[in-house]
């Protein structure tokens, strides 16, 4: 059986959060074994018997709502029967829908208000938070962001997210804050601490019940997927919902 990451934040007793870890699926490699990700060229049996292993392990009502990711500010609400529509963030006040990111090193973020009466989840790479997609989904969401609470999953670590001039410029560009999370390694390369930044563009938003971030997907081959370690990878998924 996969082993399951379990946030540990505040969230009320009805709300249900997961993200998943690579071992205990039936894909092959370069996918071994557990991903769950229809887009990145496994086996579509494979894909969907580690869909049903997962529902079936954490007794979901309903098959989560799968998004075509790309990296984009796209924000939708999620409904009980996904068309793969394209969007980064999906969110719901229902009960028995389940929100669901897909990642392998992008940043993974569950949020939850406090009344346990709302769910969400993000898919938030550099690209995405750079297009404002954590700004996009604040403001969608019904609720006040003071109400909120944020938990992150498993992303590349900032010991290793090695990234260039040109990313740091653009991220600077929108929040001269996101300067304290860049640090120079050699002339126009930098190591870019994607935890940090998420945080920094939730505080900016007001959201300051903030959780997790403490892995490393390219640190830790053996539990999870990373897309800088091997292009050709699975993805590992991250669920919330609410009774």
């Amino acid at each position: 059986m996969p082993n399951y990451l379990i946030p540990n934040w505040p969230a009320p007793k009805n709300i249900h959060a997961y993200t998943t870890t690579r071992g205990g699926g039936v894909s092959q490699p370069p996918y071994n074994s557990f991903n769950l990700s229809t887009n990145v060229g496994d086996e579509i049996s494979a894909v969907t018997a580690n869909r049903t292993r997962l529902r079936q392990d954490l007794k979901l009502p309903n098959e989560p709502f799968w998004l075509n990711q790309a990296h984009t500010n796209n924000v939708i609400t999620a409904k009980s029967q996904s068309d793969f529509p394209s969007a980064d963030a999906a969110y719901t006040t229902q009960s028995n829908i389940v929100c669901v990111t897909l990642t392998a090193d992008c940043l993974p973020i569950l949020l939850c208000s406090k009344q346990g009466n709302l769910v969400a989840a993000i898919h938030a790479g550099w690209r995405g938070i750079v297009n404002g997609v954590i700004e996009a989904t604040i403001k969608a969401l019904p609720v006040a962001p003071q109400e909120l609470i944020a938990w992150f999953g498993p992303a590349i670590g900032p010991t290793v997210f090695e990234v260039e001039e040109e990313v740091k410029e653009k991220f600077v560009a929108t929040d001269p804050k996101a300067q304290q999370a860049f640090t120079s390694i050699v002339p126009n390369k930098y190591l870019l601490n994607l935890y940090l930044i998420g945080r920094q563009r939730l505080n900016n938003c007001e959201v300051s019940a903030i959780y997790g971030g403490e892995f490393c997907t390219y640190s830790a081959p053996e539990k999870f997927f990373s897309f800088r370690r091997h292009a050709t990878t699975g993805r590992l998924a991250s669920l919330i919902w609410r009774e």
